[in-house]
């Protein structure tokens, strides 16, 4: 049997919120039994785009991370309730059965994602079914996925290797991950580039300050005075070191011919801008 799930990447991703209107527009007053009851008018968001800000000044970025139920292989939202409120398909999809689960609120708060949520007129919790009832029907895709402009997100049979879906995350694989892996619930939800800190600056010449220094050789170390990346400056002097671990103290070192070399220890608890980087004249 199948084995669904869906890919997210992130560097795609514009925050369009194309997944999430085509989500209302086929849940907002639909029931589709036996897996689920109408979403309400307001209030829930089964797929929500999240705005993630890095960086600061001149140097700031934005990334959106749609995240939904992550239709979890060990998922605790089974927990609470009576059997078979919450349940796992052969398929992999994770359903709250809107009867069994009625007047059952404490759902909701077993999940560490907190994408699930409370439709108090029909005292029900509910969240995404990964269009379990366009799949069943014979649908090919989930509504998420179809309308998305940038390809960003990729359902399919995570068990196929031929699929598009795995073929994808074999490519990526060294930029896949799990969103919030400390939870341990091993998703069917893969995301692709989630944000990580970068450091960012600008080298000059202190006697050429208003010039841009192209080619001046920056040096990313660790703790140990190891170099980690290497790079030189742009046409405008910036430099970029882009995907680099959370919590960790870097020295960055900057050198061009004639010049004294600087050094500087930058703590990656978030990404930096480190401004301007001044080298004097030997």
């Amino acid at each position: 049997m199948s084995r669904y799930g869906i890919a997210i990447d992130i560097e795609k991703c514009t925050g369009c919120y194309s997944c999430f209107l085509a989500c209302r527009d086929e849940y907002v007053g639909n029931d589709h039994p036996p897996v689920s009851v109408a979403q309400p008018e307001d209030a829930q968001k089964w797929i929500d785009v999240k705005e993630i800000e890095h960086g600061n000044g001149t140097r700031l970025k934005v990334d959106y991370i749609p995240v939904l139920c992550q239709h979890c292989e060990n998922a605790p939202c089974m927990t609470p309730g009576p059997e078979g409120a919450v349940y796992r398909r052969g398929d992999g999809i994770v359903i709250i059965d809107p009867e069994k689960a009625r007047g059952h609120k404490e759902i909701l708060n077993a999940c560490p994602y907190r994408v699930i949520f409370w439709n108090e007129e029909k005292n029900v919790p509910q969240k995404c079914t990964l269009c379990a009832h366009m799949l069943d029907s014979g649908e090919k895709t989930v509504r998420c996925v179809e309308v998305c402009p940038t390809g960003a997100m990729v359902f399919g049979d995570m068990d196929d290797p031929d699929s598009k879906i795995s073929k994808l995350l074999a490519e990526k694989a060294d930029k896949v991950e799990d969103f919030k892996p400390e939870f341990e619930t091993r998703p069917t939800v893969k995301y692709i580039s989630l944000p990580k800190p970068f450091i960012a600056g600008e080298v000059i010449l202190s006697d050429k300050p208003n010039e841009c220094l192209r080619g001046a050789k920056v040096t990313l170390m660790n703790d140990a005075g190891e170099a980690v990346m290497e790079t030189e400056t742009d046409f405008f002097g910036d430099f970029e070191f882009k995907a680099l671990s959370k919590g960790v103290d870097y020295t960055l070192k900057a050198v061009f011919k004639g010049y004294f070399p600087e050094e500087m220890t930058v703590r990656t608890n978030s990404s930096k801008n480190v401004g301007i980087i001044s080298l004097r004249a030997k």
